[in-house]
């Protein structure tokens, strides 16, 4: 992905986990275009353009809460792969829930990944930057699957 291409979607109920997803953003000197959704519901409304939210540009990525009010991350989970629209897009969840069961139905429905947020703020940092060297050399398909004829 090139750098110019990637714009993220936080979903994230917690404010002082926004900001600080923002402040290691900053520290990384990574100035891709953040959108935050405080709840699964939010985020569906935002990516779809529904019920008087303006559609957001399809983002790259998205990082996911779990624990969230009205729709958790896992519900948001399993309304976006079901969307043909939006099933393809790259999830990593972003959590505090280190529980096996939410592990297993992450990756069930194609997260990219799932990192449960350190405890320091240095660590968060340090796991911001993997995250944006991994986004850096990722490439991704521009248009939707295509059919080859042989």
């Amino acid at each position: 992905m090139k750098p110019s291409e990637i714009t993220v979607l936080l979903v994230e109920d917690d404010s002082i986990d926004v900001m600080n997803v923002q402040r290691a953003f900053s520290k990384n000197n990574i100035t891709y275009p953040l959108h935050i959704a405080q709840n699964g519901i939010e985020a569906l409304n935002l990516l779809r353009g529904t019920n008087g939210k303006p559609k957001m540009p399809t983002p790259k990525v998205i990082l996911l809460d779990i624990n969230m009010p009205k729709m958790n991350g896992l519900e948001f989970l399993k309304e976006l792969r079901n969307d043909t629209d939006l099933k393809n897009l790259i999830v990593f969840i972003l959590t505090t829930s280190n529980d096996e069961q939410d592990k297993f139905e992450a990756f069930n429905h194609h997260v990219a990944g799932y990192i449960l947020k350190p405890l320091s703020f240095e660590k968060f940092v340090n796991a911001i930057s993997i995250l944006n060297n991994y986004w850096k050399i990722c490439e991704i398909p521009e248009s939707k699957e295509k059919t080859v004829n042989l």
